[in-house]
């Protein structure tokens, strides 16, 4: 009996250069600048009504479910207070900023700057095996079958990490943000590496980070699209020497020190809700 052999289709031997992603909150940092000015020429008891409603409301949303907004006290002259909001959508975000912008404290809040993005998992071990897979299986990138396949796994993933995807805002007493990229000059350009190198090079950088586990909280979040830089970081800790510790670590890996650029660092002093107006009032809560 003679046996017909039907030939596997031919696959393109480069795999995609996108590693995969997976995503969460969506999130928006909001830094403003408070008119101490206007605001010490009120009389004590407009004072005092004006940031009880302040407090009311950023109590519900430090309570708010799904996602939740954290205030912080900056450090330095970039701003004096920093709003970290997570939600479940664009729309809710920007519902959030509307309700802020509707108390009367608002009139005396001045913006600086902002940043928009969404919690981000980057999969680059998980992406090399799964498009080595697929292309093993004859599928062809790109395919309605590959994309299908690719859904299907990425599903899954994100329903193994959705702690990680959808994390409360650590209590931590200190935050760190500040946003990156990957450079893309004219003599080093992180989007021209191989996946198989980007990947090896990540899984290097993420060995640090580890090391620092038990001390500070990350979150990154994916911005491409959103803002102006590629992503944004959050780091929470108790002791914000952390923060210079594990950053300058972090410099001397490759990745690191040949094709990270850095935005502007805030950090900020947590405030709980409850304590705005002594805040407003030039008092740090917790501070004897």
């Amino acid at each position: 009996m003679t046996t017909t052999h039907h030939p596997r289709p031919e696959i393109a031997a480069d795999l995609p250069a996108v590693p995969l992603t997976t995503e969460g909150y969506s999130v928006l940092h909001q830094m403003m600048r408070f008119r101490r000015s206007a605001w010490r020429a009120l009389p004590a008891a407009e004072k005092s009504a004006i940031a009880g409603e302040a407090a009311s409301l950023l109590s519900e949303m430090e309570q708010h479910s799904p996602g939740q907004s954290a205030l912080y006290s900056l450090i330095g002259h970039k701003g004096d207070l920093m709003l970290i909001h997570f939600r479940e959508s664009f729309v809710a975000l920007n519902q959030a900023e509307l309700q802020l912008a509707n108390l009367r404290l608002s009139d005396y809040l001045e913006p600086t700057t902002s940043y928009l993005s969404i919690i981000e998992l980057g999969l680059y071990d998980s992406t090399l095996k799964i498009y080595k897979e697929l292309r093993d299986q004859g599928i062809e990138p790109h395919s309605d079958q590959w994309k299908a396949e690719i859904e299907c796994k990425l599903a899954r993933h994100r329903e193994a990490m959705q702690p990680r995807l959808f994390p409360q805002i650590p209590p931590n007493r200190y935050a760190c943000f500040y946003p990156m990229d990957r450079r893309r000059g004219e003599d080093k350009n992180w989007y021209t590496l191989p996946l198989e190198e980007r990947a090896r090079q990540m899984g290097e950088h993420g060995l640090v980070g580890r090391r620092y586990a038990g001390e500070v909280k990350q979150i990154i979040t994916g911005s491409i699209g959103f803002d102006d830089w590629e992503w944004g970081v959050d780091l929470f800790a108790d002791d914000p020497l952390v923060f210079k510790k594990l950053i300058y670590e972090m410099r001397f890996d490759h990745v690191s020190a040949v094709y990270a650029l850095f935005g502007q660092f805030y950090v900020g002093v947590r405030v709980p809700a409850a304590s705005v107006e002594k805040l407003l009032n030039g008092e740090l809560p917790g501070v004897e």
